[in-house]
């Protein structure tokens, strides 16, 4: 599907909502995230705050994803299914959250510790997180797709990291993927040029020492493929002649 670009202010505000309700399920979660609470029980906080404010997860609908969330402990890089899983001092937890509203979608994913972590551990945190700024001062009308990748392998090897590179950002706005895809690595095939208003995800997913996911047996969770730590980290932006709107950010 091609890319959602915006065209009114009645769009942008529709955008604007449901990535408010997608920021508040995430914040609600992280902050509920400790030593034994299950996934499954941080799944059902994500889902109440979505119900509360009339959305719906987009997962379950578009890809019969059987949770709200995408909840992913250490190694599992994303799509983690929510269950039974207590989370254990010392995790790195992915919440990855995509929820629709009045027909309009947004996407954000954060990384969260569970108590005490290793400095590794906080340091491969810290990267996705600076990655996606330093990717997000690329993102603005009139620069390329592959300008955006650059930016984060520049800062993921400099941080001595590694991007999972069949791992990449997207389209977004009127479903969960749409066009173009934005890889989180240098490549010049990669050429769409951005133009103001279109609606896009950057997202950093990344592994302490491999380029490699492998996808599990439950056909959705994708583990990093040397069991190395990995962490994510996103926002919907919208492209402007300036800095990117972030439409899931506080």
């Amino acid at each position: 599907m091609t890319g959602m670009s915006i065209h009114t202010q009645a769009e942008l505000e529709k955008l604007r909502v449901i990535g408010r309700i997608v920021r508040l399920a995430l914040d609600r979660c992280a902050a509920s995230v400790r030593a034994g609470i299950t996934t499954r029980e941080l799944d059902e906080i994500g889902a109440r705050v979505l119900a509360e404010h009339g959305a719906e997860s987009a997962p379950p609908k578009v890809y019969g994803f059987p949770g709200a969330l995408c909840i992913s402990v250490n190694d599992e890089a994303i799509h983690g299914i929510p269950g039974d899983r207590a989370l254990v001092e010392g995790d790195l937890v992915k919440l990855d959250l995509v929820a629709e509203k009045d027909g309009y979608f947004a996407d954000a994913a954060l990384t969260v510790a569970v108590g005490a972590v290793s400095p590794r551990a906080t340091a491969l945190m810290r990267c996705a997180e600076s990655a996606f700024h330093l990717a997000a001062k690329q993102a603005r009308a009139g620069n390329r797709v592959y300008d955006i990748g650059r930016a984060v392998e520049s800062e993921t090897h400099r941080c001595g990291f590694r991007v999972l590179r069949e791992l990449c950002g997207h389209g977004v706005g009127r479903t969960i993927h749409e066009s173009p895809s934005v890889p989180n690595y240098h490549d010049s095939r990669f050429k769409t040029r951005l133009t103001e208003g279109l609606v896009i995800t950057i997202e950093p997913i990344l592994a302490e020492s491999t380029r490699y996911g492998e996808l599990q047996d439950d056909r959705w969770t994708i583990r990093t493929a040397d069991g190395s730590l990995s962490a994510h980290y996103e926002h919907t932006i919208v492209i402007t002649k300036g800095a990117p709107l972030l439409l899931t950010a506080a």
